[in-house]
């Protein structure tokens, strides 16, 4: 059987984020192990904590929509730029603009970190 390709894998969990199955996302492209990092801030460790920190994250806003402006995938690497709407419970909108940066193995994700701009998420769009 021949594995997906990494751009395979990132082409699929970029499908499942743009229709808002983002917790589908990371239970089936990221290893129990992996790690998951926002700037510099300490990674979180473990499928089970990623998980938990995403359903936290779905619950503190009302809603969020992605689309891809690029990737890349190369080797054992990829890189996505992220463009997401945010809305909060108020109702106000956010644009994060973020490129994730992902090391895969084994047709998972091992580690990923996350670069954006964190005043992105304080000042509404509307």
């Amino acid at each position: 059987m021949n594995p997906m390709s990494i751009k395979e894998n990132v082409q699929k969990l970029i499908a499942l984020a743009e229709q808002g199955k983002f917790m589908e996302a990371i239970q089936e492209f990221y290893a129990e192990d992996a790690t998951m990092q926002e700037n510099n801030a300490p990674p979180r460790v473990g499928l089970a904590a990623l998980l938990e920190n995403e359903r936290r994250f779905l619950a503190s806003i009302k809603g969020i929509t992605g689309k891809v402006d690029s990737f890349i995938a190369d080797g054992n690497r990829a890189a996505i730029n992220w463009i997401f709407e945010v809305t909060n419970l108020k109702g106000q909108k956010t644009t994060l603009n973020e490129i994730a940066y992902q090391l895969w193995q084994d047709g998972k994700i091992i580690r990923e970190k996350f670069y954006y701009d964190p005043t992105q998420l304080t000042a509404p769009t509307q």
